[in-house]
């Protein structure tokens, strides 16, 4: 029996590693003829630079590079020399994890040190860079990390605008001359499961801008220089940045990567798939085991276990899902093809219980699975 474990991660309880490893050696010590695949996948989220390393077994690379508010700080990015693949996570330069919740400040922040971190994998010889762009404090569409690139944004007066979200509207045209030469010699893929448009109420600003330090007028600025710097994207690149699935996607940065880095803008699971070699890894297996914090609906909507599902369907390939909590009934769990669910609160005493045991609880869901397919 071939059985493939694939899980993302159960936030601050379990990483999808240890999930693997736990589920693997209770089946194994109740059927050691099984053969195991180990996939453990994340979908572009935070913790997801463990597993893209899990495939690329690269080393970690440290930068000094700018924080939103340009002060110096160290950064790390993966890089698999091998393939010469690096993965970069913007919030690693440019993320709201790097600041306290007061100092948070969007208008004033810049996504430079992630232009940085490009750089310095360009540098040492990347042709392919993931770039995940979740958790930014940022809404400067990008300009910080295109300015790091060689970009150069002027004003009436041609002269450079500082990187950030205010001076947007500020931005009367772009300098190409001195793009780094080695960049459009490198394939860009961005980890992005965000469908905002670039402006407007479902835009970047409107949307996210609040939970980044933005005041009620900070977002209408925003709003306007995302908007007015929509213009210039489209006179100097030809490309209508409101039309763009995702383009609001960490303050800009979506549409920021299809147009400074010439990017492809896909789904963290997919390209995290894409990296296991999944589609291959899972011919022939009877089952798969997968499992997240909370199954609900969200998962519909670009999650780990949908990318599964999506992947399984065709193979009739059975799904167990073993989860923090299920917010889904029996009927629609198998509407959606999963054969099997089984849920952390419903063998923990208390939330509590759940979250400080869940090793315990996800190798007694294990066991009582296997016992049910003997």
């Amino acid at each position: 029996m071939k059985i493939v474990i694939a899980p993302d991660k159960f936030k601050n309880s379990l990483s999808s590693l240890e999930f693997c490893n736990i589920v693997e050696k209770q089946i194994l010590s109740q059927n050691p003829e099984a053969t195991i695949v180990k996939l453990p996948l994340a979908d572009g989220g935070d913790g997801t630079i463990d597993i893209v390393n899990f495939y690329l077994n690269g080393e970690t690379k440290e930068k000094t590079v700018s924080n939103p508010f340009f002060k110096a700080i160290k950064a790390t990015y993966l890089y698999a020399k091998k393939s010469k693949t690096a993965f970069i996570e913007m919030a690693e330069a440019s993320g709201v994890k790097l600041l306290s919740a007061n100092a948070l400040d969007c208008k004033n922040a810049t996504t430079f040190g992630t232009g940085e971190l490009i750089l310095d994998a360009i540098n040492n010889g990347a042709k392919n860079i993931i770039l995940g762009i979740g958790g930014s404090a940022t809404n400067d569409c990008g300009i910080g990390m295109a300015t790091a690139l060689g970009y150069r944004f002027l004003d009436k007066e041609n002269k450079s605008v500082n990187p950030i979200g205010a001076k947007l509207s500020t931005i009367k045209t772009i300098d190409l001359s001195q793009v780094h030469p080695k960049l459009f010699e490198v394939d860009f893929q961005i980890a992005c499961d965000v469908t905002n448009p670039l402006y407007g109420k479902n835009g970047a600003a409107y949307v996210y801008a609040e939970q980044k330090g933005a005041t009620k007028e900070d977002i209408k600025l925003l709003d306007k220089g995302l908007e007015d710097f929509s213009k210039i994207i489209s006179s100097v690149f030809h490309v209508n940045a409101q039309s763009v699935s995702g383009a609001g996607a960490a303050g800009g940065m979506g549409i920021a990567a299809k147009v400074f880095l010439k990017g492809n803008l896909e789904s963290g699971i997919k390209l995290i798939k894409q990296l296991s070699d999944f589609d291959n890894q899972i011919t022939d297996a009877d089952w798969i085991i997968t499992g997240e914090g909370k199954l609900d609906k969200q998962t519909l909507s670009g999650k780990t276990i949908q990318g599964i599902l999506d992947a399984s369907a065709p193979k009739n390939i059975k799904v167990a899902a073993f989860c923090g909590t299920i917010d889904i009934n029996k009927k629609n769990l198998n509407s959606m093809g999963i054969t099997y669910a089984a849920e952390v609160i419903k063998e923990a005493k208390n939330l509590e219980d759940a979250m400080m045991n869940a090793k315990l609880h996800l190798k007694n869901m294990t066991k009582k699975f296997v016992n049910q397919m003997q």
